[in-house]
Formats: structure tokens, C-alpha cells, sequence
């Protein structure tokens, strides 16, 4: 093999898609942590918040209303530096470099024989697929096929689904997306980022005409690379951390004159995806995904799609979305098509043209928080629930919930700590203790969101060592990096000069470097990344955010 992962062999070019890598460890001499799988249970459920509902009536959810002033912030959960679209980039960049079908949940997996089904590299293989030549029902010539145009209620937009496939023999059966990963149609928002990346390409060839087809998913790649070292990495890790690893974007030298630095993300011949990464540290977007979303400011309705009663306005409903809900008219739940008046506006979810001062129903709706606190709608995915049978409203908790399926693991926090333990992770202080950093003390490691006023009310927070004893100086690694994001914000938040519960959260020491290293890691090691062949490419201005390529790429 070559020195940055390109198989040698007679059908193989270096513009080649490969569509398998290994998994592999960071921290190959710590040993493996272990609990008892009661003990992972027990956190899992504690991670897992209630839900919101009315006050006085348990059985009515509710959400935090957008109150009509200019305050960025409505809710103390949310996230003052990080908008909500960013969770749902982030959910992107994981399909596009991970794919593990085959470790199990009920038995120990060796990372080292465990096949990654994405390429280890940020080259969009989950929207490129195998290509036109080999699946030609993505493609029209040099451009994506692309679905339905869709409404912003009743409003036309330039927003369409993504591509799907209705077989005429079942006319009631779901419509599934053409798509290089099925799974960015989990969800009705990534879906819909996945087809605006579509259309960015197609709007690149429509700006060539005369361009291949391989130069434009050049420069599409290009683009999306410099967004996540650029955008992403210092929005979620905080730019020290990622100008500590690529020291010549601070003094504005060549990347081959002032290379990286890496401390932890090394590979020998070929690039590797990291289980610390992939099973716990990557997996801090689970936390800052938001129970209800508004898609866009013309949809106004609740159980009634068209008007929302004065109940459903005073409960925080009208007009929006839970992620996940039993009842399918109102979640976001993904693998099929979906109302056409859900078109999104993309300036409600990163700041577009100024839209991050916006009041009211117009604001950029903050993600939230990184702590060790999981929304309640991820606590019955709907892959593993069944839906609710014969709704009727009002919108109650058990309609959201939906009923859980026979033997199957629908929370999502067990199901990422078990994981985590299957595959043999250390614990988050052996991490610590192995890059010469002084463990969070047990007394520190809470469980509950990053509120500052809960930090001491133990009907709020529980230290993580009161659920079991099996975690006193043993904390499963992805349940560490969250709780170290939520420490050392608490300390910059009531630290000089700190703002409260508005401080930006971003992740902590540990898990930030792991997530930037891996990332930047990926791209150095890959021969066709813009840091390898273009090192000094740079996007127009308009482009240089991806809240403003989506707007590019949605521009009539």
C-alpha cells in the first residue's frame, strides 16, 4: 500500500473510491475497561432526561417557547457558541467516514478485525456513492438526480428532497431515498443537508459547464475539507485546539513549511479510524441534539398541521418538530418521505446574512449544550420502537414514546455506553492519566445537564459514582468527554470574566483534541485532500461558512 492509503493494484487509480478501511485504537496499551452491564444501564437511563411537559400535567409535553426579544438564548440548555445545525453537519461528517455493521452489542468485538464501510478519509463517498459510471440512478450525465421541490408551508422554496424510489406495486410503502448512505435520510434534517450538498454540486457545474465530472467533485471535496478545518473543528473543539495541530494557520505560513502536529493520531502506513474517536469522543453530537426544532417560520401548526390551538402556542409546540415522535406528523424521523411543506430554512440553524440576530421565530436555534445529559426523544429511537397506535389529540408523552419493541435496546446513551464497553475502550481517567493530565475528580463527574444553578441540587445532578460503584476512578470514555466539556465550562462560566450559563461550551481538553487530531489526521493522510495537493486553497468569502454554502448552493 502507498504511504497515504492508496491500494496499489492493476484496477486501481489514486482516484479510486475505496469503500473499506480498519478500525484501530489510539491508546493501544491501556487496558480495556469493564463494568457491569447493569451499572452502563443504570447510567444510561440517568443520562436520558425527562420529558419536558406541562407543569401540573406530566402527561402533556412541552417545550421552551421563543419569546419574542432579542435574546440569543430562550432556554439554559441551549449553547451560546454552537447553532443547532452544527449537531447535524457533524452526523454528516460521521457517515461519511464511518460504517461498522458488523460489531455486535451483546458480545466483545475486536476493533483491529472490524471493518470500517466508509473510507477512512473526508471524501464524501456517502454523497458520491460508487460513482456515476457504476450507479448511474444517482446521476443525470455530470449531475445529481435530486427529489420533489419543496414548501415552506405553503410558500415555494428552492429546497428539494433528496431522490426516491416508489415501487408501483406497493404504493403504500415507504419511499426510500437514492442516496450513497442510506443513513443521512435517518432524520428529516440531515436529509435535507445531504440535499443541499446535491445541489452545491450541481450549482458548480452549472458555474463550469465545461468541467469534468471528476474536477467538480474536486472542488465540491475541497470545499466541505476547508469547512470542517476551518468552521467545524474551531466551532466544536475551539480554535486554540485546532491551531495547536495546524500551527500555520495562526501564522499564516505553508501547511509544508509549518506541517501538523499531531500527539495522539498516529498511523504507520495507512490511515486508521480510531474507536476512541468512532464509539465515544464523535459521539458527543448526541448531546447537543435539541427535543423540537422549527423547520422554517411559515409553518405555524401543531395536531392540526394548519393552525395550532392556543394550548398547543402556551405548550411551545406550534410550528415545530420533535426529532423523534411515535406520533409521524409530529417528529422528524427519517427513511421515507416527508410532509412538502417541511422545507428548511437553513438561517434558523447556522447564522446566515446576520440571521444570528434575529428575535423570536426567526432566531438560529442554538444546539445544546455538550454535557452528560441526553434529550428525552433519544431515549426510544424509532429503529427500535414501534409507533403509536391510533393517536388522537392531544399530543401526549406516550404518543412520543411510541412502544418499545420486544428485545430490542431503544435508548440511545445504553446503547452508546454498551458499545463502548464491547469493544474494550479505556476509561476516560486512564486516557487522562496516559497524556500526563490530572483525572476529573470523582466529586466532578456529574450527571445532568450543564445548568449552573443544578450543579449542587441533587434532584438535579448526581455524581456519576452514586449510580455505582463500579465507576469510582472508572468512567466509560464517551461518558468522560462529555463530562469533562461540562466541567471546564463550569469553571470558565463562574471563572473572571465568565458569563454564566451564556458561556460558550465547546469539548473539553481530551475530548477535543481527540476529535480534532482524528479529523485533521484523516485529511493529512490522504493524497487527494486539498492540504495535500492544494494546501493553500481557500473558498470565495460567501463560501468560507457552511451556513453560507448552503446558501449558495439554494440560491435561485
Amino acid at each position: 500500500m502507498s504511504k497515504h492509503g492508496v491500494i496499489r493494484g492493476d484496477q486501481n487509480i489514486p482516484r479510486s473510491s475505496l469503500f473499506e478501511g480498519r478500525f484501530g485504537r489510539i491508546f493501544r496499551s491501556l487496558p480495556p475497561a469493564s463494568w457491569p452491564v447493569e451499572a452502563l444501564m443504570d447510567l444510561g437511563a440517568a443520562m436520558t432526561a425527562a420529558p419536558e411537559t406541562v407543569e401540573g400535567h406530566p402527561e402533556l409535553p412541552a417545550a421552551a417557547r421563543e419569546i419574542g426579544k432579542m435574546d440569543r438564548l430562550h432556554d439554559e440548555e441551549e449553547n451560546a457558541g454552537i447553532s443547532a445545525g452544527y449537531t447535524y453537519f457533524g452526523q454528516f461528517i460521521d457517515h461519511d467516514i464511518t460504517f461498522d455493521p458488523a460489531s455486535s452489542l451483546q458480545q466483545q468485538n475486536d476493533p483491529n478485525a472490524l471493518v470500517d464501510y466508509r473510507t477512512p478519509r473526508l471524501d464524501l463517498d456517502s454523497l458520491y456513492g460508487r460513482g456515476p459510471d457504476d450507479q448511474p440512478y444517482l446521476y443525470r450525465e455530470k449531475r445529481f438526480r435530486l427529489g420533489r421541490p419543496l414548501r415552506a408551508n405553503r410558500d415555494a422554496t428552492t429546497v428539494r428532497d433528496l431522490p426516491r424510489y416508489e415501487d408501483p406495486d406497493y404504493p403504500n410503502e415507504k419511499k426510500r431515498a437514492l442516496i450513497g448512505d442510506k443513513r443521512n435520510d435517518e432524520n428529516v434534517i440531515v436529509a435535507q443537508l445531504h440535499a443541499a450538498m446535491l445541489q452545491f454540486h450541481n450549482k458548480l457545474v452549472d458555474r463550469c459547464p465545461d468541467a469534468s465530472f471528476a474536477t467538480v467533485q474536486q472542488q465540491v471535496r475541497w470545499h466541505y475539507q476547508w469547512l470542517v478545518v476551518n468552521d467545524f473543528l474551531p466551532t466544536i473543539c475551539g480554535s486554540s485546539t485546532v491551531h495547536s495541530i495546524l500551527p500555520h494557520l495562526v501564522g499564516a505560513t505553508s501547511v509544508l513549511d509549518d506541517p501538523p502536529e499531531f500527539q495522539l493520531y498516529k498511523w504507520r502506513n495507512d490511515a486508521f479510524m480510531p474507536i476512541e474517536f468512532s464509539a465515544a469522543a464523535f459521539r458527543f453530537g448526541h448531546s447537543m441534539v435539541r427535543p423540537i426544532y422549527r423547520l422554517n417560520t411559515r409553518l405555524n401548526g401543531g395536531d392540526n398541521e394548519d393552525e395550532a390551538t392556543n394550548e398547543e402556542v402556551e405548550r411551545g409546540l406550534a410550528g415545530r418538530h420533535f426529532i423523534f415522535a411515535g406520533v409521524q406528523r409530529r417528529g422528524l424521523a427519517g427513511f421515507g418521505d416527508f410532509p412538502e411543506r417541511w422545507a428548511i430554512d437553513w438561517s434558523l440553524f447556522f447564522d446566515i446574512n446576520g440571521s444570528i440576530a434575529q428575535p423570536a421565530q426567526a432566531r438560529v436555534q442554538p444546539a445544546y449544550k455538550i454535557d452528560t445529559s441526553l434529550v428525552d426523544p433519544l431515549g426510544f429511537l424509532p429503529e427500535f420502537s414501534q409507533p403509536a397506535i391510533g393517536p388522537a389529540p392531544p399530543l401526549t408523552v406516550a404518543q412520543l414514546h411510541g412502544a418499545e419493541l420486544p428485545g430490542e435496546l431503544r435508548n440511545l446513551a445504553k446503547r452508546n455506553l454498551l458499545r463502548g464497553a464491547r469493544l474494550g475502550l479505556p476509561s476516560g481517567q486512564a486516557v487522562a492519566y496516559s497524556l500526563g493530565l490530572t483525572p476529573i475528580a470523582d466529586e466532578n463527574l456529574r450527571v445532568g445537564k450543564a445548568i449552573l444553578g443544578d450543579w449542587d441540587d441533587p434532584n438535579e445532578t448526581r455524581t456519576l459514582t452514586s449510580i455505582h460503584w463500579s465507576f469510582a476512578g472508572n468512567a466509560p470514555l464517551w461518558y468522560y468527554v462529555l463530562a469533562e466539556a461540562q466541567y471546564e465550562w463550569r469553571q470558565r462560566a463562574t471563572g473572571a470574566g465568565g458569563r454564566g450559563d451564556a458561556e460558550p461550551l465547546t469539548l473539553g481538553t481530551i475530548g477535543g483534541r481527540i476529535v480534532a487530531e482524528t479529523l485533521i489526521g484523516l485529511l493529512w493522510a490522504d493524497g487527494s485532500s486539498y492540504l495535500r495537493q492544494q494546501p493553500n486553497f481557500r473558498p470565495e468569502q460567501r463560501l468560507q461558512t457552511i451556513g453560507g454554502l448552503l446558501d449558495f448552493a439554494l440560491e435561485r
